[in-house]
């Protein structure tokens, strides 16, 4: 029988660091493999390390140590217009003396490519971003989307292994932005082309990829689906970052975690010793409010509060609310409120979770380590 090997990943960093001038690792022995055609986003804070991580795999540095492999070939030796990537940046940098059309072709006859096959080829990437037509407007003649629309073009015309995607979104505003992560999203999988994406945005991580890293430190803190990173985070700067959570400080117990006394239903995490301090964390829409008079149904943990804020976001009021029990302030996520009882500042509300609910994970002083001196835009 003949045994067929596993194709080689997409993208394989192994071990990569990068370190600046003989401070702290930038990024700190990164590992993870892409399979071809996943979207993947990596995700984190300013100074996390993920845009120095993006930048080594285009070739625009170096790594210190460790190695990089696309479509299975080493690239460390090779400068980025050698390595058959596509990318967009925050600044599009497009040729405003150009026309779409011909902002489109630039990488197309940069690599010598038949003259006659370009038109062709650029009219099928104008068509792909839905500017069909518009190949003959100047740069200053479109608007914001429709920028994008031809850097992605552009990016992608050459049919790239690979494509990069440094924060393209992150200067457009919310509704435009929302459209785009849509845009892109089609694209990818229209094409099924491998690609990276890096960004702040916690929604676009989830709406966009097929898998995240989350970086923190200059060091990948889980690689996982969207899903997975959502209902099992791997730490508790994982569990906080993606949404909006509370932390709860306390002691860890089998079941959960005691917090002034009050016994807590909870889902320790892997490493959780019951009887040593513990926090946890539980996201705002995980937690039920209802009327002081009515204790929220199927809930292992129920406690009385006072409302001290409403934050109302359009499709969903946000309560932070006081308990007095634990000391603390919870966020509340509270969806639809045009069919439910909407509470004011000052209500006595009664709150619960379920355990399955309550993420408890060791308490550390610090979870993180030192800011990498990357500038992370």
């Amino acid at each position: 029988m003949a045994v067929h090997q596993a194709a080689a990943p997409a993208v394989k960093v192994s071990e990569v660091s990068m370190v600046f001038g003989g401070g702290a690792p930038a990024v700190d022995r990164a590992s993870f493999d892409l399979r071809q055609g996943k979207f993947l986003t990596i995700l984190g804070p300013s100074g996390s390390g993920k845009t120095t991580l993006l930048r080594m795999i285009a070739g625009f540095l170096k790594p210190t140590q460790g190695e990089i492999m696309i479509g299975g070939r080493p690239v460390d030796a090779l400068p980025p217009h050698r390595r058959s990537i596509g990318m967009v940046f925050q600044k599009l940098a497009l040729f405003p003396h150009m026309t779409a059309a011909e902002n489109v072709a630039f990488p197309l006859k940069m690599r010598r490519t038949d003259p006659a096959a370009i038109p062709g080829r650029v009219a099928r990437f104008l068509d792909l971003v839905r500017l069909g037509g518009l190949g003959g407007r100047r740069i200053d003649e479109l608007s914001g989307g429709q920028q994008q629309r031809v850097a992605i073009a552009r990016a992608l015309v050459f049919e790239p292994e690979l494509l990069l995607l440094d924060e393209p979104l992150a200067a457009l505003d919310r509704k435009l932005r929302e459209e785009m992560q849509l845009e892109f999203r089609r694209i990818q999988k229209e094409l099924g082309v491998t690609t990276i994406n890096v960004t702040h945005d916690q929604r676009e991580a989830l709406v966009v990829s097929d898998e995240i890293i989350i970086m923190d430190g200059g060091s990948i803190r889980q690689h996982a689906s969207p899903s997975e990173m959502y209902r099992t985070p791997a730490s508790e700067f994982v569990a906080r970052f993606i949404g909006v959570s509370s932390l709860i400080p306390g002691i860890a117990r089998s079941d959960g975690l005691i917090c002034e006394g009050v016994a807590l239903a909870g889902t320790l995490s892997a490493g959780v010793s019951p009887g040593r301090p513990a926090h946890g964390v539980i996201r705002a829409e995980q937690i039920r409010i209802s009327g002081s008079a009515s204790a929220p149904a199927g809930c292992e943990t129920v406690c009385e509060g006072a409302v001290s804020d409403v934050i109302f976001e359009g499709d969903r009021l946000l309560y932070a609310v006081y308990v007095p029990a634990l000391s603390l302030t919870l966020q509340v996520y509270h969806h639809d409120p045009g069919s439910n009882a909407v509470y004011q500042a000052g209500d006595h509300v009664s709150l619960g979770w379920r355990g399955a609910d309550m993420f408890v994970f060791e308490a550390r002083s610090r979870e993180g380590h030192q800011k990498s001196k990357e500038e992370d835009q």
